[in-house]
């Protein structure tokens, strides 16, 4: 079951054009924005999204030019080898990445500044499918389940995605972390 849908869910998102994915994306960030979780949050852990992803470079690219006083901390995960936790590291410049593990674009090595997951504010989690309670299905690495299962509680977990990636309902595993908050382009679900 659970393959099929991501199998069904992958497929779909593949098959979305440069625009489709700009315009979705830009809704969703509008929504992010809108968000007072969003607003009330310094320290932020951004996936940086590829294959289709719910975008999330530009709303980096955004970010980083902030230097007001509203400026966020923008914090991105790395994988180091051998090593099954999802590090994070602080992000200056977007320039400060290239990629590395899967494709994805991640700090370069002399440019990782080490942040603390016990100080993160917000999560922006990447997955394939969410549903109504917030579970998500990932990419079937662990990374982010891990990571999220660390967090503090008072920590927001927000799942970005699609209207279609948004399902009735996942079957639960324990290892799994409900989000707080999924967003599409269409709604803001508040789970809890």
């Amino acid at each position: 079951m659970k393959k099929s849908l991501k199998d069904a869910i992958f497929e779909k998102r593949k098959a979305l054009s440069n625009d489709e994915v700009k315009k979705k994306s830009n809704k969703i960030k509008e929504k992010l924005f809108s968000l007072d979780e969003f607003k009330d949050s310094k320290n932020i852990l951004f996936y940086v999204s590829f294959n289709n992803e719910a975008d999330t470079i530009e709303t980096i690219r955004k970010l980083l030019k902030n230097k007001g006083e509203n400026k966020k901390n923008i914090i991105v995960p790395y994988l180091e080898k051998n090593n099954p936790i999802l590090q994070l590291s602080n992000l200056n410049s977007f320039d400060d990445l290239e990629p590395k593990t899967f494709g994805i674009l991640e700090p370069k090595k002399n440019k990782i500044k080490k942040f603390d997951p016990n100080k993160l504010d917000l999560v922006l989690a990447p997955g394939i499918a969410f549903d109504k309670n917030g579970h998500r299905i990932g990419y079937g690495y662990g990374y982010y389940d891990r990571l999220l299962g660390k967090l503090r509680d008072i920590t927001t977990k927000v799942g970005l995605c699609y209207d279609f990636q948004l399902v009735d309902k996942i079957s639960e595993e324990k290892h799994d972390v409900p989000m707080d908050i999924v967003i599409t382009e269409s709604r803001v679900l508040k789970v809890k």
